[in-house]
């Protein structure tokens, strides 16, 4: 499965009982990294602005890593973007040529899918994304790969276009790398024991030098040469530990917790496993409302207290630790709050994840969404709208000007009643929110 890490900060810390994105780890200094020369040229076309210009983006003339690029125009719609651009090795590698024009059209097992799947993801960061993982290709080749997909903007606040840049290798299949493995087994059995040397903490000899396991069965063999990839993600398809339905609370927790230990360990870089942790804790938070007694003196025992306002945090709390990265656990915790609110049972939440568009992070912005209060969806055109349709409270003779909206300054007489002072001219932001304030007043 694919792992999922962001390059810029864009959510300020946040409140045990708030939800919000985790923070995006430093992206790093690899210039070997094809996806960090590509960062990297984003930064430099950013100009003090919250995102690059498409207009600065020359997609004919990038760097070595323009013909492993696409780039998505969301200006007609985000469900179908459409594809003005896709580099010449990608098109290559996915055996398509220039019928490709919008992302309906992308093969499904293609490389380029594993980037285009992507895109929702920027659009709920509002930050580059970057990602690594395997999978087999639409010839049935194992391939590795590394991407990342970075916004651009027309007007400088709306993503509307997504430059993505994405380098893969090719893993050998299972009889070559058997063979290999048997004549590196066979070259090794002829040599003449290796000199002792010192051993870098760092290096390929990293082991006590007189540890005689060998690892020749545990080789791989990679075709081709290929400098971008340091490490690997491999998936892991293991069912989701099943209980009875009449397991107790506490045997619920503590599967929870042991799939939840899966994740840390891997550094949470397998989406499969936090999928199938959150699984778990979504099936603990559903015991715990049927056994409110229970779950109350678990939280005592672990010296926790319920939250009206976020009564999923403890939940994530319980299961991945207190010491847990804090917006880490308030995004899991908006996911179990989405979970229900939507009434998922608990068998599909792990495949409800999976399906979701973005996935968790897609989860946590709907779900931040619709908490919102419904002044917040109001449109600037709206507010204006119901403005025109509500009852004057009383008319003032005099002032000049033909704007439709005018923001007034009045004093309260002794008598009670009003006296305009001043108009407020000049500042438009001011004038919005007052025309909000008062719309949704109304």
């Amino acid at each position: 499965m694919d792992s999922l890490r962001g390059f810029d900060e864009d959510y300020g810390s946040a409140a045990d009982d708030e939800p919000a994105m985790d923070a995006p780890p430093a992206i790093g200094t690899d210039e070997r990294r094809m996806h960090v020369r590509a960062y990297n040229h984003w930064v430099s076309l950013l100009d003090g602005r919250d995102y690059p210009s498409i207009e600065d983006l020359d997609v004919e003339n990038l760097p070595d890593f323009g013909p492993h690029g696409v780039l998505l125009d969301f200006t007609c719609g985000a469900e179908n973007p459409a594809t003005p651009y896709i580099g010449e090795r990608l098109r290559e590698e996915c055996e398509i040529g220039q019928e490709i024009t919008e992302i309906s059209q992308v093969p499904k097992r293609s490389l380029l899918s594993r980037l285009t799947d992507h895109y929702l993801q920027i659009i709920a960061n509002r930050a580059p994304i970057g990602f690594e993982a395997e999978f087999v290709s639409q010839r049935g080749c194992s391939t590795m790969y590394r991407g990342i997909l970075m916004p651009l903007s027309s007007d400088g606040d709306t993503i509307d276009f997504i430059y993505g840049v994405i380098n893969w290798k090719e893993l050998a299949d299972a009889g070559t790398s058997a063979s290999l493995v048997g004549e590196v087994g066979a070259a090794l059995a002829g040599a003449p024991a290796p000199l002792h040397s010192p051993v870098w903490a760092d290096g390929p000899s990293a082991q006590d030098p007189d540890t005689e396991t060998s690892h020749a069965s545990e080789a791989t063999l990679v075709v081709g040469r290929f400098d971008d990839f340091s490490e690997t993600e491999e998936e892991d398809e293991d069912a989701v530990s099943a209980l009875p339905e009449d397991a107790g609370l506490a045997d619920r927790l503590c599967v929870a917790r042991e799939t939840a230990e899966a994740v840390k360990t891997a550094d949470g870089r397998s989406r499969a496993a936090l999928y199938r942790a959150l699984a778990q804790a979504y099936d603990f938070a559903l015991a715990a409302r049927r056994n409110p007694e229970d779950y109350a003196e678990i939280l005592e025992d672990a010296g926790l207290k319920a939250q009206d306002r976020a009564p999923m945090t403890p939940i994530a709390k319980l299961i991945f630790g207190t010491d847990y990265d804090k917006t880490r656990l308030t995004e899991f915790a908006t996911a179990l709050d989405h979970g229900v609110r939507n009434a998922v049972p608990a068998v599909d939440f792990g495949a409800y994840l999976e399906r979701f568009p973005g996935g968790l992070k897609g989860i946590v912005a709907s779900e931040r969404a619709a908490r919102r209060p419904a002044s917040a969806l109001h449109s600037p055109e709206a507010d204006r709208e119901a403005l025109r349709h509500a009852p004057a409270l009383a008319h003032v003779d005099g002032l000049p000007g033909e704007d439709e909206f005018v923001l007034l300054v009045a004093r309260r007489e002794a008598d009670g009643s009003l006296g305009i002072v001043a108009e407020v001219a000049g500042d438009e932001a001011l004038l919005a929110r007052a025309i909000r304030n008062a719309s949704v007043a109304l």
